[in-house]
């Protein structure tokens, strides 16, 4: 059958949720037009689920089993691309026909659309220029996917597989990744090949069919480099310490010259007195002593400030490393100012990732929290309640057993004690009118909204219910409020479904089955539709009703019974012959009587406009 095809697309992806059904909101004209997939298995008609069309072509699938472990159900339009009917010239064009053809060209264009949706394509603001087309098969196999300059499809080369230590005799894909254990170097194989010789690769007859990737030999060359460089500004260290010790010794000797020149120029002034030409001599040897003292002061300041340089050096010399760019050159430098060499080391190629480590040991079962404790509720170990405002964890499971019990439940947080504050009572921030108040607490002191008002409780004569444990006694009063029975006693166990609580008249209440049953009435009163009801009993009370539905109505008012069809098996529809009541047949409705018929005196049979009354 024709339908109109909608702008839609013909393929909807739902979440697996058992059986269905699971609807699609395109226009299908046979229930082989969808394809139907369990994630990505495809699913067979009939035999994994079945479809129900629409009037109006959309429909929905029902799978034949719950999808167990499936996430999604897709449901995609794939009518069968053929043409069936063939048109003749001079034979019959009907339009349905034409509307089939149409229907089916239209679902063809929206499946290819919606195939062409998930591929990959250039957008329409692209250049002109752009071929999206492939290279060939034998051009691509084992590369990957890349762009060139313009912007169209080519091939590009990836890293390949780890394949560990280099070995000869071993055949090695293009892309294959290996590693040469003689000087720790890194290899990517450019050309498919069976290896042959031996290490090191870069002198093996095979080293141009592999590209150096990372080059440890030359960062290993570095490293020894830059300690040679720290070891030599050791030994510059240690040289100066050296020439400080020997700087010490000098000024030393220079203070020994000073105290020999200062007792010749002792001794030539006690010849002063005797001879004039042996005190200039004197006074010239003195000047010449205070020459050396001079000169010994100066050695020893310089030989004190080599000392401290050395010390300073032994002390703060520090010696860094940095990562420079990879490609770069090794640098060293040193700073005589803060005693720092400075070492600049180029970074290697990285590395092939490494294997994903095993997964880690399930942690420990973590705390399940339930709320409020109930009584009837099973727990087990580490579920967590609360309980007369403090926390419980189970530690053995429990059932009925009071979180009070320590045999069974450990306390997480003991609720804190009262308050003992003093002044007026303290109530909530904010209320609603006419609410009652209520106590918050044992303290007296605390008030909060009660939730109730006045409209909240019954009248003074209703029959007020109070909640007790079973098997206890509770003191009940009269639904006049005139006087109190002493004491009403509780069944000491719970009825069954139906039952009912009845006293013996000495305050002793226990459960009784109800004998079900209506009252059989006779109703000419009511002016409405009611359901009909069908009894098993004419007359007394009824245990059973068995109700009509919409296309059976009655009407007690008027005695009218509304029926979709009335079906008289013995063949042969009864009507009276005499009309005895005034009756009105609606503008919605036609009279049909089987004559003769007499309407009695004085009694009218109304014919509203539009409709017609008809005796047989």
């Amino acid at each position: 059958m024709p339908v109109p095809i909608s702008n839609v697309t013909r393929r909807v992806v739902l979440a697996a949720s058992g059986t269905g059904p699971y609807s699609f909101t395109f226009e299908i004209l046979a229930n082989t037009d969808i394809s139907v997939y369990k994630d990505d298995t495809l699913l067979t008609l009939t035999t994994d689920y079945t479809v129900t069309i629409n009037s109006n072509g959309t429909g929905y699938v029902t799978l034949t089993a719950t999808p167990t472990g499936a996430t999604q159900i897709a449901i995609v339009g794939d009518r069968a691309i053929q043409r069936t009917s063939d048109f003749v010239t001079g034979g019959d064009l009907f339009a349905n026909t034409i509307n089939d053809e149409l229907d089916s060209l239209t679902i063809f264009a929206q499946q290819n659309a919606e195939a062409a949706d998930r591929s990959l394509k250039a957008p329409q603001t692209d250049p002109t220029s752009i071929n999206m087309t492939l290279p060939r098969s034998t051009v691509r196999a084992n590369k990957v996917l890349a762009f060139d300059v313009n912007g169209n499809p080519t091939t590009g080369e990836t890293i390949g597989d780890n394949r560990g230590n280099w070995a000869a005799t071993t055949s090695y894909n293009k892309r294959d990744i290996v590693k040469d254990t003689s000087n720790g170097n890194i290899y990517y194989a450019n050309t498919s090949h069976t290896s042959s010789g031996s290490q090191p690769i870069s002198t093996n007859t095979d080293s141009a069919k592999w590209d150096l990737i990372v080059d440890n030999a030359s960062a290993g060359a570095s490293a020894t480099a830059a300690a040679a460089s720290a070891s030599a500004a050791s030994t510059s260290a240690s040289n100066a310490s050296t020439s400080a010790s020997n700087a010490s010794t000098s000024a030393t000797n220079a203070a020994s010259s000073a105290s020999s020149a200062s007792t010749s120029a002792s001794n030539a002034a006690s010849s002063a007195s005797t001879a004039s030409t042996a005190a200039t001599n004197a006074q010239t040897a003195e000047t010449n002593a205070e020459t050396a003292e001079t000169n010994a002061e100066a050695a020893q300041t310089a030989a004190e400030a080599a000392r401290d340089a050395s010390i300073n050096l032994a002390t703060n010399f520090t010696a860094t490393a940095t990562t420079l760019s990879a490609g770069s050159s090794a640098t060293a430098s040193y700073n005589s100012g803060t005693y720092t060499l400075t070492l600049g080391i180029p970074t290697g190629a990285t590395g092939a990732t490494g294997a994903t480590g095993a997964t880690g040991a399930t942690g420990p079962v973590g705390m399940n929290w339930l709320g409020t404790y109930a009584g009837g509720t099973s727990y087990v170990v580490d579920d967590a309640v609360s309980y007369n405002g403090s926390s419980y964890i189970c530690k053995l499971a429990s059932t009925g057993n009071l979180p009070t019990n320590t045999t069974y439940w450990d306390i997480l947080a003991q609720q804190g004690a009262s308050g003992t504050g003093s002044g007026d009572v303290t109530g909530p921030a904010s209320a609603v009118n006419d609410r009652f108040a209520a106590f918050d607490g044992t303290t007296g002191k605390l008030i909060k909204d009660s939730t109730y008002s006045s409209a909240s409780f019954e009248p003074a004569d209703a029959t007020i219910l109070k909640s007790a444990a079973i098997g206890v006694s509770v003191q009940a009063y009269d639904s006049n409020l005139t006087s109190f029975l002493t004491a009403v006693n509780l069944p000491t166990t719970d009825g069954t479904n139906g039952q009912a609580l009845v006293t013996n008249g000495s305050g002793t209440l226990s459960f009784t089955t109800v004998a079900a049953g209506v009252t059989i009435s006779n109703d000419t009163s009511t002016s409405t539709n009611v359901y009909p009801a069908f009894l098993a009993s004419t007359s007394g009370t009824a245990s059973t009703i068995y109700t009509g539905n919409a296309k059976l109505l009655y009407k007690p008012s008027t005695g009218e019974l509304q029926s979709t069809a009335l079906v008289a098996t013995n063949g042969i529809m009864l009507n009276a012959n005499t009309i005895a009541e005034n009756y009105t047949i609606a503008s919605t409705n036609n009279g049909l009587s089987a004559g003769p018929v007499t309407v009695n005196s004085g009694i009218t049979v109304t014919v509203s406009s539009g409709s017609v009354w008809t005796v047989v």
